[in-house]
């Protein structure tokens, strides 16, 4: 199991300056990864950071932690534009990027600005698009909700053939759609900082998720919770999951509690 840090840039760690020092000590204590929530908390009152840039300058600062979001809500964005976002993240970090993507669980974060959550049919088609984009191929796209008319993506990410995409949520239709792609991400602890989520419970839903995986090959599993240095999450690894990423928000305390329990290292 590989393991990371999952930051909520909302509130005090909205000062983008704070990601890249966490994003610095993760790097230097071993730490894989280092995923941000993506939410436009402005509109329901909280300070909130935008993950691209938060993430581009913690590219900048690093050289090898892997880059991402947990998770985007890909519809309250335009497809191509994503993309574009995404690839160009992926080739300023050397090929690390991770998208991390689902519906979006704030609602007013839609209804704020005049329009209704979508529902996964337009996730579906909106990840399609940006993946017909990443091939550098010439995409020609009528659908339900997008249309592309003759457009080659460049400069193209790094990774191929695609960034991967981690799919985030617990409905079946969620699982279903992580299937369909390289990684599943579940939350795995309360606001307060309590475990929810059993490693049984998850190895039950890791067997569905891969009931449904029609192709062969790896994919990812990646759990956010909440340990204590030194502590055992090797339960979780036996049931399936191939990523812990540490949840690390305010509810934990101070900017600077938090940059301590990333320089103490994952947990065993």
């Amino acid at each position: 199991m590989r393991y990371g840090i999952d930051v909520a840039i909302l509130g005090d760690l909205a000062e983008p300056a704070h990601l890249v020092t966490l994003a610095c000590e993760a790097e230097a204590a071993g730490w894989d990864a280092v995923l941000v929530w993506d939410h436009l908390a402005f509109a329901w009152g909280m300070p909130s950071a935008d993950p691209w840039v938060t993430l581009a300058a913690a590219a900048q600062a690093t050289s090898r932690i892997r880059l991402g979001t947990a998770v985007t809500a890909v519809a309250r964005h335009r497809p191509e534009r994503l993309a574009q976002t995404v690839a160009t993240l992926d080739r300023l970090s050397g090929g690390r990027a991770i998208l991390g993507a689902g519906l979006g669980g704030v609602r007013q974060e839609f209804t704020a600005f005049g329009s209704a959550r979508p529902g996964g049919v337009v996730l579906d088609e909106a990840l399609d698009v940006m993946v017909a984009l990443w091939s550098g191929e010439e995409v020609h796209h009528r659908g339900a909700h997008y249309t592309v008319d003759g457009v080659r993506l460049a400069a193209l990410p790094l990774q191929r053939p695609r960034v991967p995409v981690w799919v985030g949520g617990t409905a079946p239709g969620a699982l279903r759609r992580a299937a369909r792609w390289d990684g599943w991400i579940v939350a795995g602890d309360d606001r307060e900082g309590r475990m929810t989520l059993s490693a049984g419970s998850l190895a039950a839903q890791v067997s569905e998720l891969r009931r449904h995986r029609a192709t062969a090959g790896d994919l990812e599993v990646a759990v956010i919770g909440v340990s204590e240095p030194g502590s055992s999450v090797r339960d979780y690894a036996e049931a399936g999951a191939t990523w812990w990423l540490e949840h690390l928000h305010s509810y934990r305390g101070s900017v600077e509690r938090l940059v301590q329990r990333v320089k103490a290292g994952p947990p065993a």
